[in-house]
């Protein structure tokens, strides 16, 4: 039996000796590759906090204690110390467990976190509370570096700090997040592990301290304080120090005795502390380590080497095509430059970086900044491409208003992940964007049905110099090839396109929804009820000429979106057409207003009836219902 096989929960560690704790970490790290190498998952950030994990669960009392993570990728070997570790064959699956944390899911996960940041301002949230209720229990924040290039946790930090309460922040310091760490607090955190001056100090000071008998070993207590205190003119610890924290190390993140003794050190301390661990992200993986493609990995690959057990048949996805394209436009435009907050490679515009690395700008994980450093570009006749996911521009949305749409300036905002995005579940949807950006005055709001369509509307983006400009875009393989983006034309501002003529009904599809429209009328009208469909790319403006002749035309009509139905696109066109006619019947398809649960993306377009069939389901209940009224 493996130490693993013995661990049902933390409690299991307690009595585990340091040997078994190292072993235990090893059969951890084992068992996330070859589970991840089927399952697929974000595998990176666990294996680079295994040996943490252990040590925390062996130190601290969970769930009486409080674990609370930051962000939830580096939670998976927390959750196989947690009474999961027979569930991984489930992760990111439907009706699995989640890739990420979550209190429904299990008493130990403290805090949800799919979004980075939110560890300080949370944990100091619980401590609180715990304060105000007279309980005994210790909080602790786990935060990844990358975490640190956010202003949500020096807000978390500052308040955290000035509090004097008891609570504890673990810095994991890998110097990653997703991609390599930018900024200034990324070239502080480095100094201290390559401060040559220090490691030597303190190199030194351990060999004397340790070699003291023990009549002596007062001496050692006095140098280990003087070290502390040295510690401020020779690394930059002292940041944190100002901030009204406690601070300690660095220490290895891989050493579980170095780890041990310094968490039952400070657990017993009641002030503000942090911890600052060095850990190695994607420790142990055969594939490599601190590589920005094996942060997650899809199912399905070869657990040696991460590479996929199958080639992919599939046409590129939406982002590798955006990529290209921007690169070529890029060319044409010397004014163009590309902004992203943390994500190169996942919005695709890691080849720009590659083409044009004075124009590109990586700015952390700080959507705020990111929006409104655009915006001062656009004030100097510079056109901003903003690349953020629409799940994490959520985060950015006052900039957008304040910063952006009040001034009228040209930024383009390229939503990468909008609609349904599969494994990532709740915290990751793009479900979002279209209600919040339709409610910007002044804000143009597209969705192509293809790739090509896609480009054309980049180009018209870029064009267009009003004011900002959003595309949105889904997680998903493009159903077309496109062509080079320099033989394609930019779309007619504001327009529409009608793409099947039919009579009674029609359907207004949204970007993705086009295809599956086309199709679900093609069955229709196996059953005699022809439909015209309408390709919406532009949901605001609308083409007011197209809608009026369709609403002339129709008797019903038919909204479809692969966006929230509160406030979407169909709730806008609703009140429009009351006001052209309100005799034409309106029905409105999209995600209903619940969150959506990790499954394939495909699946979750079925359950929602935004596949073909569910969309011919909605149309033959408008015509059942007009046949029983009518």
């Amino acid at each position: 039996m493996t130490v693993l096989d013995r661990i049902d929960d933390p409690s299991d560690l307690k009595g585990l000796s340091r040997d078994e704790l190292r072993a235990l970490s090893n059969e951890i790290r084992a068992a996330l590759i070859d589970s991840c190498s089927r399952t697929g998952g974000h595998i990176g950030a666990g294996l680079g906090v295994v040996e943490l994990s252990v040590a925390l669960h062996y130190v601290f009392d969970a769930p009486r204690d409080q674990l609370v993570w930051d962000v939830g990728h580096q939670g998976y070997p927390h959750k196989m110390l947690t009474g999961r570790k027979g569930m991984f064959e489930t992760l990111r699956q439907e009706g699995g467990i989640s890739g990420f944390l979550k209190r429904d899911e299990s008493p130990y996960d403290a805090f949800g976190a799919g979004h980075a940041a939110t560890a300080i301002s949370a944990a100091l949230g619980i401590a609180v509370a715990r304060d105000l209720q007279h309980e005994d229990f210790r909080v602790v924040a786990i935060v990844g570096d990358g975490a640190l290039t956010s202003g949500l946790s020096y807000e978390g930090l500052n308040n955290a700090g000035a509090s004097d309460r008891d609570i504890i922040v673990v810095l994991n310091d890998n110097e990653m997040s997703i991609a390599p760490n930018v900024g200034a607090i990324s070239k502080y955190l480095g100094s201290i592990q390559r401060n040559p001056i220090y490691n030597r100090v303190r190199g030194a000071i351990g060999n004397v301290v340790d070699e003291l008998p023990g009549p002596l070993a007062s001496i050692g207590t006095i140098v280990r304080r003087w070290e502390e205190s040295m510690k401020s003119f020779l690394t930059p610890g002292v940041l944190f120090e100002e901030l009204g924290f406690r601070y300690f190390g660095p220490i290895d993140g891989h050493d579980i005795d170095v780890l041990v003794d310094t968490f039952t050190a400070v657990r017993g301390m009641r002030t503000p502390r942090l911890v600052h661990v060095i850990t190695h992200k994607g420790k142990g993986f055969p594939a490599g380590e601190h590589v920005e493609k094996w942060h997650a990995l899809p199912p399905g690959h070869d657990p040696t080497t991460g590479k996929p057990l199958k080639a992919s048949t599939a046409n590129p996805a939406y982002t590798a095509v955006f990529g290209k394209g921007l690169v070529e436009l890029g060319a044409e435009h010397k004014e163009l430059v590309t902004i992203t907050a943390a994500m190169p490679a996942g919005t695709g515009t890691a080849l720009f970086a590659k083409s044009y690395p004075d124009r590109f700008f990586d700015v952390g994980i700080a959507e705020g900044h990111a929006v409104t450093f655009a915006a001062g570009m656009a004030t100097r006749g510079l056109r901003p491409v903003c690349a953020i996911y629409s799940t994490f521009l959520q985060r950015a949305y006052d900039n957008v208003i304040h910063d952006v749409a009040i001034q009228h300036l040209p930024v383009i905002f390229c939503m990468d992940r909008a609609g349904l995005v599969g494994e990532d579940g709740p915290t990751h949807m793009g479900l979002y964007d279209i209600a919040y950006m339709l409610a910007v005055p002044g804000m143009v709001v597209t969705a192509p049905k293809d790739a090509t369509e896609m480009l054309a509307l980049l180009r018209s983006a870029v064009e267009y110099r009003r004011g900002p400009f959003a595309l949105r875009y889904p997680r998903d393989a493009a159903p077309d090839v496109a062509p080079s983006i320099s033989q394609i034309a930019p779309v007619p501002f504001g327009t529409w396109e009608v793409l099947r003529q039919g009579n009674e009904y029609a359907i207004l599809a949204v970007g993705t929804m086009v295809l599956p429209a086309l199709a679900a009328a093609e069955s229709l009208a196996a059953d005699g009820i022809d439909v015209t469909v309408v390709n919406c790319r532009f949901l605001k403006p609308y083409d007011d000429v197209t809608l009026t002749a369709i609403v002339a035309q129709h008797r019903h009509i038919l909204v479809v979106e692969e966006g929230t139905v509160v406030n979407g696109f169909g709730a806008y066109m609703s009140t429009v057409i009351e006001q052209l006619d309100p005799t034409v019947r309106v029905g409105v398809h999209g995600v209903p207003d619940r969150f959506i649960e990790q499954a394939p993306r495909a699946r979750q377009l079925e359950l929602v009836g935004l596949d073909a069939a569910g969309i011919a389901r909605k149309v033959r209940a408008l015509h059942e219902s007009e046949a029983i009224t009518g």
